[in-house]
């Protein structure tokens, strides 16, 4: 049978000899079991048998089994004790079983199994994991089923399956159970090794440093009083000869004496050799740890560093922490050498202490003064010093230098404070920057220019590079660069964020998700700056989901811009009223007229309907509405009547061009009774796909007849479509107005486009794709790409005939293919976003597509909401698809075929269909007039003429 855990030992051990009552011999100590083998059953059963009748026989062991008998695992564990009836001289059975039936039978190692114990040394006790029983298997002969070759094993009976059962219970009856094993003792720990003591050598080092210092005192001392001996004897009468040889003796008995002696030799090196002894003990001592610190890590396992180390990382530590820790340096190394090269100077030479250190100072300060000494000892310290001098110098040259190219760098890399008021502060960069400088350049003309401040993380100089190339006249406008991170608090206070009027954070040119999680942020540093913020914040957003949380977070201080929103929303205006387009650039830039709240307190008291004609040079749209905590309501009731603390909401040229004015006399006369045209069912085309498409078709939703289409033409799968238009948030299945039609191909691709209708489409978008968004450059070149095929193949599919407007062509290129596709742009819209300025020419100089400029549209919201935080309510109002719209209508609403009346008269018959007229476009021109001059002039109006009115949604 296969070897597994159980075994038998390895032949028979001796039992004691037969006799009576002698003593048995000790047995000898059992063999380690070498192998382990399972043995059948039936041999089991008759060496237990054999067993039994030889201890029951009395024969003193002639035939007593003492051979180990066979269990599933082997064990020197002991056996219960024999039964009482047993023979007093029957020798004790070997021991043989895994686990015994009563622990308390089990020997001082509790039960536990010699077997589990037999592991590596380094791994410890480990306890042997219980085994299932194993079924009865037919066994084949085993050397246990073979005749022994000792004379003492008796032959082995075979006895039936139920016997060998009862046989093994009698014995094996339950296993040891792991709980009942006593743990060892844990191992004790690691020797810890003892650290070097150096207190015994302290003393002695003490001692060695104060006996040199004593005798470096003593020599000087002592050199001193005879140099005033000298002097003193030297000072005397040279006339008196007695005096003269006095003199005489004394300088040679002592003063010759002492330098010839060698004393006067000896005291330099002496001194040098007292001050250098506590620094070779202090290194031996060193040495002498290294040693012992060596023979000490054969024993434990701290690692000790050495000295040099140590002071090579106590002085990094120090020069690391400290910003004047190299001056002080300098300075020290500098005292040093001037008061070693003073004691120097004062042993070799004759001048006093004093002299001597002054001399030390000149050599230092100037390294030829040491020319003029003389002696070979002078000379050789004059030139050490002057050398040490020059070193110090040309170091303080070097930190110098240092210093003022660290502060040249810092103001170029725009690393200095800012110290404004009432600026502007801009933070990250995007490139929407260019269009939002300009602007807010041109809404500061008026006061003179001001400040705005840019943080970025960019360096200072490309960003400078990146602005001067813009080409562009701020108009007194200061733009300052600083490289910093806004999420850095102390970045923040170097562009002084408590005292900017406005902030705004631009969003990063990561993906929506990402960028939206940055300006989340950025605002919750913003709202950790200790002195608090003056002005509020202006946050463009990605996604329109993420703007209530950085709302939460922010609180009234934000302003929120969604920029993919609001482009997506003008998008659909502008394809369904073409034109509206330039009308919103107009309105939304600084460069023409735009949206003014101020209050007049002369207007308190009077009708809305008397206030709108009140304004020579502005056109009133609505009321900030003071007991409504401020909110403001367009396009009021004429009978609304102003109360104090009401402000009125204008368009015009600037915050100071307009004033109110005496009510000038108007011709209300009569508006033609001519009924708004119903809605019909339209066929619009997206191409592309936008991640937030399924707010626009909400609004398509809205605005569209029942009946109408929308296709859908991009490369997303029809399933992947459904899925993130659910996940966004649409019920497709809730729609009423418009069907959904998906078509999938790619835009670029002339073959996938002549597969679609596009003739019968009534408008069509061209959408920035998601693929390629991040890139501006690619977005804008798939998008042209696209419009030129889609408008080629709509020129070759519609019939070609003679416009009706020629003039539309003047100065413009009339080849044959650009009329062929001006011709088709009369036939349906595009509408194609365009991304960088520069495309803008590319597609306005041909006249094929009416054009939204995303990010330049975006500027100016941002740059307006920055200006005046109240503005955000009125482009949100405009902007939803419900409440007040700006739209355009023909003028056959408003008056009749060449009737002469002013443009305040339009205002107040458009007054009778709820609606503020707040510019035309005359039928000549392509460029529509907001916010008209002369408004009391009377003129000729045309049927063809179309006015731009704020009209209440239907």
């Amino acid at each position: 049978m296969a070897e597994s855990d159980g075994g038998e030992a390895e032949g028979p051990s001796p039992g004691p000899r037969a006799g009576g009552g002698a003593s048995p011999e000790p047995r000898p100590p059992r063999p380690q079991l070498t192998k382990s083998r399972t043995i059948s059953g039936s041999a089991s059963a008759s060496i237990l048998a054999a067993d039994r009748a030889g201890g029951g026989g009395g024969s003193g062991g002639e035939t007593g089994v003492r051979d180990s008998i066979l269990v599933r695992r082997s064990s020197t564990a002991p056996l219960p004790p024999p039964p009482a009836s047993a023979a007093p001289a029957s020798p004790a059975p070997r021991r043989l079983t895994v686990a015994v039936d009563d622990p308390s039978y089990a020997g001082t190692n509790g039960g536990v199994l010699d077997r589990d114990w037999c592991y590596p040394s380094f791994l410890g006790p480990h306890a042997s994991r219980p085994r299932p029983p194993r079924q009865q298997q037919q066994q084949t002969p085993t050397r246990a089923d073979r005749p022994s070759a000792n004379p003492t094993v008796p032959p082995r009976v075979a006895v039936s399956q139920r016997e060998e059962e009862k046989s093994l219970a009698s014995v094996v009856k339950r296993s040891a159970l792991l709980e009942e094993r006593r743990p060892l003792p844990p191992p004790p720990p690691p020797v810890r090794a003892p650290r070097f003591d150096l207190s015994p050598y302290l003393p002695l080092l003490l001692a060695v440093t104060f006996t040199s210092s004593t005798l470096a005192i003593w020599q000087w001392v002592k050199v001193m009083g005879l140099q005033e001996k000298i002097r003193s004897c030297s000072g005397g009468n040279a006339g008196d000869r007695e005096d003269t040889e006095k003199v005489f003796w004394i300088d040679k008995d002592h003063g010759s004496a002492f330098i010839n002696s060698g004393n006067w030799n000896l005291a330099p090196p002496s001194t040098i050799f007292a001050l250098a002894v506590p620094i070779f003990l202090f290194k031996y001592i060193d040495q002498l740890r290294r040693r012992q610190t060596n023979s000490m890590r054969a024993r434990g396992s701290e690692e000790e560093v050495p000295l040099k180390k140590r002071i090579a990382y106590k002085v990094d530590v120090f020069f690391s922490g400290h910003p004047y820790a190299k001056l002080l340096a300098l300075l020290l190394a500098t005292i040093i050498l001037i008061a070693s090269g003073g004691i120097a100077l004062y042993v070799v030479s004759g001048s006093g202490f004093l002299e001597a250190l002054w001399l030390s100072w000149t050599f230092v300060a100037d390294s030829g003064n040491h020319a003029d000494q003389v002696g070979l000892g002078p000379r050789f310290v004059s030139v050490s010093i002057s050398s040490g001098g020059m070193l110090v110098f040309a170091t303080m040259l070097g930190l110098v230098s240092d210093a003022i190219s660290e502060k040249v760098d810092s103001w170029r890399k725009g690393k200095s404070e800012v110290i404004e008021i009432n600026h502007i502060l801009i933070l990250g960069w995007s490139d929407k920057l260019g269009s939002l400088l300009k602007q807010l350049a041109i809404a500061n003309k008026s006061i003179g220019g001001g400040v705005v401040v840019v943080l970025a993380e960019r360096d200072k100089e490309e960003m400078e590079m990146d602005i001067a190339k813009l080409e562009f006249d701020f108009m007194g406008t200061s733009v300052i660069c600083r490289s910093g991170s806004p999420l850095i608090l102390a970045d923040l206070k170097k562009v002084s964020v408590s005292k900017a009027r406005a902030i705004i954070v631009l969003a990063s040119d990561e993906n929506a998700d990402q960028s939206d999680a940055r300006a989340l942020r950025v605002v919750l540093s913003l709202t950790g700056v200790k002195e608090g913020l003056r002005g509020h914040i202006v946050v463009e957003m990605s996604d329109l989901d993420n703007e209530p949380l950085v709302k939460l977070v922010g609180g009234e201080l934000i302003e929120t811009v969604v920029a993919h929103d609001v482009i997506g929303r003008l998008m659909i205006q502008c394809a369904l009223q073409p034109g509206l387009a330039q009308i919103w650039e107009d309105i939304l830039g600084f460069e023409n007229a735009e949206f003014y709240i101020k209050r007049w307190p002369e207007l308190d008291g009077m009708r809305f309907g008397d206030v709108l004609i009140s304004f020579p040079d502005a056109v009133p749209c609505g009321v900030k509405v003071a007991s409504r905590d401020g909110k403001i309501l367009m396009n009021p009731d004429d009978e609304y009547v102003l109360r104090e603390g009401d402000e009125v909401l204008v368009i015009a040229e600037d915050d100071d061009t307009y004033a109110p004015a005496p009510l000038p006399e108007v011709n209300k006369g009569f508006l033609p009774n001519i009924p708004t045209p119903p809605k019909y069912p339209e066929k619009i085309l997206f191409c592309g796909w936008r991640r937030d498409i399924h707010d626009m078709i909400m609004v398509l939703e809205a605005f569209l007849a029942p009946g109408s289409e929308l296709w859908m033409f991009n490369e997303v799968p029809e399933k992947e479509r459904e899925f993130k238009l659910t996940d966004g948030g649409l019920d497709i299945c809730g729609l009423t107005n418009i069907k959904l039609v998906h078509k999938e191909g790619n835009a670029v691709i002339r073959r996938h486009l002549e597969n679609l209708p596009l003739e019968t489409f009534d408008s069509i978008l061209i959408l920035a794709d998601e693929s390629v968004e991040d890139s501006i450059v690619h977005s804008d070149s798939r998008s042209l790409a696209t419009l030129l095929l889609i408008r080629d193949i709509q020129s070759k599919r519609l019939p070609f005939k003679e416009l009706k407007s020629p003039h539309r062509y003047n100065g413009f290129c009339h080849s044959a293919w650009i009329r062929e596709m001006q011709h088709a742009s009369d036939k349906s819209i595009i509408i194609s976003e365009i991304l960088d300025s520069r495309t803008r020419n590319l597609v306005s100089v041909s006249k094929i597509s009416d054009y939204v400029l995303s990010n330049e549209l975006v500027s100016m919201a941002l740059a307006m909401v920055a200006e005046d935080k109240q503005i955000n309510r009125v482009l949100e109002e405009l902007f939803a698809e419900e409440g007040n719209e700006m739209c355009i209508r023909s003028a056959e609403f408003y008056l009749y075929e060449q009737e002469e009346l002013s443009f305040f008269d339009i205002m107040v018959r458009a007054r009778e269909r709820e609606e503020i007229v707040i510019g035309y476009r005359l039928a000549n021109t392509d460029q529509a007039i907001i916010n008209p001059e002369h408004k009391s002039e009377i003129r000729k109006w045309s049927l063809d003429d179309v006015f731009v009115v704020i009209s209440k949604g239907d």
